[in-house]
This record gives C-alpha cells, sequence and structure tokens, in this order.
C-alpha cells in the first residue's frame, strides 16, 4: 500500500475544488517539478451517477479529465517555484485524450501527471489514468496562472 503524502483535507489546503466537484482523494507520489500520482476512489454516492446513466452508472469522461487537471494543478502549487497562493490555475487546454474503458462505481483511479513543459503562465502536463493497471485514460493538460 503506497502512502499518503497528501489526505483530502490537505488537498482542499492546496486546491480550491470542494465536494461535489474535487475529484481527488489522495495523492501518494510526487516528484518536485516533474509528476505526481492522485488517487480518486470512485463510489455510487457520486452526484452524477443519477443521470449517468441510471442502471448503468458509468462515470463521465470529462470528470476524468478534471481529475488529471485537479491533480496536475497540485503538481503546479507543490512544485518549488510553482504556483503562488493569491493566484489560480485554470484549464486552458485538453489535447490528444484517449478513453480506453469505462469508470464504474468501486473502481480506484490512479491519475498520474508528468510535466512536460513549464513556461509561465502555462503549465502543460501529461497523464494517464488506470484502474488496477489498466489504462482508462490519456492526454495532455494545459493550464494558466492567473489572479
Amino acid at each position: 500500500m503506497e502512502s499518503v503524502i497528501y489526505d483530502v483535507t490537505q488537498i482542499q489546503e492546496i486546491i480550491p475544488h470542494r465536494y461535489p466537484f474535487l475529484l481527488v482523494d489522495k495523492i501518494v507520489e510526487v516528484v518536485d517539478n516533474e509528476r505526481i500520482v492522485g488517487i480518486k476512489a470512485v463510489t455510487i454516492n457520486e452526484p452524477y451517477f443519477q443521470g449517468h446513466f441510471p442502471g448503468r452508472p458509468v462515470m463521465p469522461g470529462v470528470l476524468i479529465t478534471e481529475a488529471m487537471a485537479q491533480t496536475a494543478a497540485i503538481l503546479a502549487r507543490v512544485s518549488t517555484d510553482g504556483v503562488r497562493p493569491d493566484k489560480y490555475v485554470f484549464l486552458v487546454g485538453a489535447n490528444d485524450f484517449k478513453w480506453k474503458r469505462q469508470v464504474v462505481p468501486g473502481d480506484t483511479l490512479r491519475i498520474e501527471m508528468k510535466s512536460v513543459k513549464k513556461r509561465r503562465p502555462l503549465w502543460i502536463m501529461q497523464g494517464t489514468v488506470t484502474v488496477d493497471g489498466r489504462l482508462v485514460a490519456s492526454g495532455t493538460i494545459t493550464a494558466a496562472e492567473a489572479e
């Protein structure tokens, strides 16, 4: 079992997202300015399952992308010379995304994001999401620092 570097309470001190839109439960790995690994336990209690889809709950791909963006934002905040506390990190691009498998209640997302390029105010990170070692989604996130 991986040790927790940031739990959900600490994550809420790092990024502004809150329930029901906080999509990262814990961070289990951080390499300063390079990479981060986040975990999201998907439960039937997620509010989007009421309508996506009744009788066959599937996590929307756009929310998997958002979980990747939130994980990337945490890396941008906690890294040396990261985003200052008085600034926000906004998603400004999502490229080359592919969704390979459906995510259903009971799955645990492992979100791995790697820094590709940082040229202020832009941060570009490439990532993958897996469940039980099987690829669920991949793509590149571009975020911008802003006040």
